[in-house]
């Protein structure tokens, strides 16, 4: 099934390792990986690692409500690409795919070479290959035809986009593939946006449905939204104006972690939203609260109670004002 003969291409894939492409190539980086650390054979023909029933059930339940939460967005993904003879697959962390999409007409043939639920494509066992190297390098790429490092699965052409968690962990991957000879490199751009634009609707929705309370906020912040880093940088916001959640590319954005996000951190201090009008509701607050306090005589607990919110919640109001 290969585009070029197997010998012929493990040769091109040793030639690239020993020769100077090998230190500025992300590609050959990902075939040393291959050879050198899983010990992979190119010309190797074994069939894929496939999962038991049970295993890839067990692999849709660590992914929990994002195979839910995904099914739309995949399948007008499928929409988009299913006529060009494309495949759309949702891939667990561990580069097994649990969600799919394709035409019946070509299932005989995806089925064949392994683009199926419960196969397992990650980078240690098929060596380079779009879902495996997306995942190992989290980031969008393609990998097309002869870029895969086994001889067999030189006949893909497959682009993939990583999806990460509502704290910034790597979580799954979409991948589009295609065994199609007359798949143009134009076309195969156009796949590469509708990839990356789906893996992101992806994860803003999980982000969304991790903080059903809070309210979601798009950060600009210091960088130009055009920025990779700006792009889905979103901030959950709860009832006190306090950042609750943050999203991979927020917290790029912003340099938080986990340990920064688990102190109180007001909204607009991190969003730089400090502008007369805020400073000025400030202010309003700070007089109700003063009031409030004198005519409860001190008692923070009788304040909070006239207020209608928790001791808790006026204690944060006072610290963010100042007043404590």
């Amino acid at each position: 099934m290969g585009t070029q003969h197997d010998g012929l291409h493990a040769e091109h894939i040793q030639s690239a390792l020993t020769g100077h492409a090998a230190a500025q190539s992300a590609l050959v980086a990902s075939w040393g990986r291959s050879m050198r650390l899983y010990g992979l054979n190119p010309e190797e023909k074994a069939p894929p690692n496939v999962l038991t029933d049970r295993e890839l059930r067990e692999a849709r339940d660590r992914l929990g409500s994002l195979v839910a939460t995904a099914q739309g967005t995949l399948d007008r993904l499928y929409s988009a690409v299913g006529g060009a003879g494309c495949c759309v697959l949702l891939a667990d962390k561990d580069g097994v795919p649990v969600a799919r999409r394709g035409y019946e007409g070509d299932n005989t043939t995806f089925y064949k070479i392994g683009l199926w639920t419960g196969v397992v494509w990650s980078e240690e066992s098929e060596g380079t290959n779009g879902i495996g190297t997306s995942l190992a390098e989290q980031r969008p790429l393609t990998i097309h035809r002869d870029q895969h490092f086994r001889s067999k699965n030189t006949a893909l052409s497959c682009t993939v986009a990583p999806i990460f968690d509502h704290r910034g962990r790597l979580m799954a991957a979409i991948d589009v593939s295609s065994a199609r000879s007359d798949l143009t490199e134009d076309f195969v751009k156009l796949i590469a946006v509708a990839v990356v634009d789906a893996a992101r609707r992806v994860e803003a929705e999980n982000f969304r449905r991790a903080f059903p309370k809070a309210r979601i906020v798009v950060a600009q912040g210091r960088e130009n939204a055009i920025n990779e880093k700006a792009v889905n940088a979103l901030i959950a916001v709860d009832e006190d104006d306090l950042v609750v959640g943050a999203s991979r590319s927020a917290r790029h954005l912003f340099a938080l972690t986990d340990e920064s996000l688990a102190s109180p951190l007001p909204a607009a201090n991190l969003l730089g939203q400090d502008t007369d009008a805020e400073r000025g509701f400030a202010a309003a607050e700070r007089s109700v609260i003063q009031r409030v306090l004198r005519n409860a005589g001190g008692n923070v607990s009788v304040a909070a109670t006239m207020m209608g919110m928790s001791r808790a919640t006026l204690h944060r109001k006072l610290k963010r004002l100042g007043l404590n």
